[in-house]
């Protein structure tokens, strides 16, 4: 538009004035407040690729690494990660088996979970509450040495009547053993188990506020998973979705949906040799939960697989087949993260995720650096696909799937301005922007 032009239009008198323009904003005075409350986005920290899970009362300093040799080894009696790669069929086996290599030897486990649940079983309170003691000792201790994993915490019993007072005890154990031998770690996660319904979430959230008030922590400071492992959460009586609700009912304490296969197959009465995470069932349940969770900053995670790569090489070879196909599924279908129950699975896990952000970071970074410096290209990217294309690049980065180097040589970009293009809502609270 000219000078002239513009200063035309600016002299014209605006048929939506200054009170349409007030009544407008103050009709929608409550929606401006619900998607800044309720949906602000995602924070920019980092999600881990997955989700170990071990007995509680296994748990020392020396785990995580032992768990990383233990899956080498693994890797090893099968002829090595370039000869598991290359069997797998992945591209550049070698550039892959480095870089996992790097990984398993650095920092094997993203994220761990002691397991009061499942994995530890019912046993008399007395031996419960000394490992709930014991596991805030040792988390405490593992975090101060520097061998803990950036994110560690545990699972306790659900909040069912049959359970829930245990649960409940574990927890306020294990948070002020925690205490007692320091500060909460930063990457402290807190997972509640087998939620029904949305009174049981507003009961955590209650838990949480108390254990703040006693131990002089920041409101808000204690957050929690949900796992999802009943149908109750998809579908309520009333024909409502509950896990929708959930997210917003718990004063933005949730961090993360799990979906539990086993319990999720289970509850619907499918046969054991088909409960699986890529069953049509399983698929629905993870369809509703993202679209739950999009734009509320909750991130989500898929389940696990019981098949373990142990025993024979043949059997080796083929859980490792199915592992990392089931990876590859997941990441692809928008779930950047899985459990993993054995350090066996550590193999594929890296293997999968690696090559998944490996074998789509070209495309990706020129295409990324075509918009940023806007170069001419067939595809013409809009905002929103650049963000996308930026926080792909950065998971990759985050896990190690991709180097520094890289990133800022074929996208162009530095890593600060990568960062600042995959969460422009976090920078532009932090008072810069790029759009």
């Amino acid at each position: 538009m000219s000078t002239a032009n513009s200063a035309a239009a600016a002299v014209r008198t605006l048929a939506l004035g200054e009170s349409e323009r007030r009544k407008i904003a103050e009709s929608l005075a409550a929606t401006d407040a619900l998607l800044a409350s309720a949906y602000p986005g995602d924070d920019g920290s980092r999600q881990p690729v997955h989700t170990a899970y071990i007995p509680a009362d296994t748990f020392n300093a020396g785990l995580p690494l032992q768990w990383g040799t233990t899956a080498l080894a693994a890797a090893d009696a099968q002829g090595g990660l370039e000869a598991v790669a290359a069997a797998l069929g992945f591209a550049n086996p070698a550039t892959l088996a480095g870089l996992v290599e790097r990984k398993l030897g650095a920092e094997p486990i993203e994220d761990l979970r002691l397991d009061f649940e499942d994995g530890f079983g019912s046993r008399p309170d007395t031996e419960e509450d000394a490992h709930a003691l014991a596991a805030g000792r040792e988390v405490s201790d593992a975090v101060r040495s520097g061998s803990a994993p950036p994110f560690i915490g545990i699972r306790f019993k659900c909040f069912e009547e049959a359970t829930r007072e245990r649960g409940l005890r574990t927890l306020d154990l294990f948070i002020s053993s925690l205490l007692e031998h320091g500060e909460l770690p930063d990457g402290l996660v807190l997972t509640l188990p087998k939620v029904s319904t949305v009174a049981q979430v507003q009961a955590m959230d209650y838990a949480c506020g108390r254990l703040e008030e006693v131990h002089g922590l920041q409101p808000g400071r204690l957050r929690f998973e949900v796992q999802m492992e009943t149908p109750q959460l998809i579908l309520a009586a009333d024909g409502t979705v509950p896990v929708a609700r959930l997210l917003h009912a718990a004063s933005g304490r949730i961090s993360a949906l799990h979906y539990g296969t086993y319990d999720y197959s289970a509850s619907l009465e499918i046969s054991a040799a088909y409960q699986s995470m890529e069953h049509p069932a399983a698929d629905y349940a993870k369809q509703v939960m993202q679209v739950a969770v999009a734009g509320t900053g909750v991130r989500i995670s898929d389940g696990s697989t019981n098949v373990l790569p142990i025993g024979t090489p043949e059997n080796v070879a083929s859980a490792w087949a199915l592992h990392s196909r089931l990876v590859a599924r997941s990441l692809a279908a928008g779930y950047y993260q899985g459990w993993d129950l054995h350090p066996a699975q550590l193999v594929t896990r890296y293997l999968a995720t690696y090559d998944f952000y490996r074998s789509g970071f070209s495309a990706a970074a020129l295409r990324l650096k075509n918009y940023v410096h806007k170069i001419e290209s067939t595809i013409l990217d809009e905002p929103a696909t650049a963000r996308a294309l930026a926080r792909f690049i950065h998971r990759g980065l985050a896990c190690g799937a991709l180097t520094s180097d890289e990133v800022s040589g074929e996208a162009g970009v530095s890593i600060a301005e990568l960062t600042l293009l995959a969460h422009p809502k976090v920078s532009n609270r932090s008072g810069s922007s790029h759009e």
